[in-house]
């Protein structure tokens, strides 16, 4: 009786293969397949739902390593009363806080400016969703592949938030919080939660599922009377007001 194929022998889908090195996302990677730009092995591939073993080498042509090096990253402070996304048309949009009079100059680019093209900003998708009663920082991009690493299912990105409750906690429940909670029937991954002062809590999450602070606190008998999320990764909020924004550096982006 022969035996099945190891996995990495079975052919994968280019796109994936590429999403997964973390070359780019699924939709760029179909997007350079298409236009040529994606060579397996020293050879071109143009078909799109081509598919390769796990082990070949893969490169971009330069056309399409600069367009990935021209994407650009923004963060805002996105205040209370803004959509992240456009769910209900009753409400602004984060994405009209991303004006040029709502760009903020930090010291650092004080003392050593930077030519920054405001009009680049097209076409940003969100990397973590705040909901219209959170605020903080709110990760904006063009790349496909920073926001997988961000948000994807198998992220380990940390996303830290402060929390004002109001409510009693008992030390099982503050355990709860922390592990052995469930949204809609499933597990939650490990968080970090602990008591900042007697009003606020701070979480430490490495998920991001609809409303989940609230819910996770409504089962503990908490009300949550106000969210900001601070970090990010390595990115922390620091000292953007509220409603500004500014790009994000190279060094910046290797945070995640």
């Amino acid at each position: 009786m022969s035996k099945s194929p190891k996995p990495e022998a079975e052919l994968v889908r280019l796109s994936k293969v590429m999403s997964e090195r973390g070359l780019c996302s699924r939709r760029e990677a179909d997007r350079f397949i298409e236009d040529g730009l994606v060579q397996v092995d020293g050879e071109v591939v143009s078909q799109l739902g081509s598919k390769v073993l796990r082990s070949v080498e893969i490169q971009l042509l330069a056309k399409a390593q600069q367009t990935l090096q021209e994407q650009v990253s923004v963060v805002l402070n996105k205040p209370v009363g803004y959509l992240s996304q456009e769910t209900e048309k009753d409400y602004p949009l984060a994405l009209n806080l991303l004006t040029k009079s709502n760009y903020w100059v930090s010291p650092d680019e004080k003392s050593t400016p930077r030519s920054r093209d405001i009009t680049r900003i097209k076409g940003l998708g969100i990397a973590g969703r705040l909901d219209i009663d959170s605020q903080g920082l709110l990760i904006l991009t063009q790349n496909g592949s920073l926001a997988k690493r961000i948000i994807g299912e198998n992220t380990e990105v940390e996303k830290e938030y402060l929390v004002r409750v109001k409510g009693s906690l008992s030390e099982e429940n503050l355990k709860r919080l922390n592990h052995g909670l469930s949204i809609d029937g499933k597990p939650l991954k490990p968080a970090k939660v602990s008591w900042q002062n007697k009003e606020q809590l701070k979480f430490i999450l490495r998920e991001g599922k609809k409303r989940q602070i609230r819910k996770m606190c409504d089962q503990v008998g908490l009300k949550v009377t106000g969210l900001k999320r601070v970090r990010v990764g390595g990115l922390r909020l620091g000292d953007l007001p509220e409603g500004k924004w500014r790009f994000l550096s190279e060094e910046e982006l290797k945070y995640f």
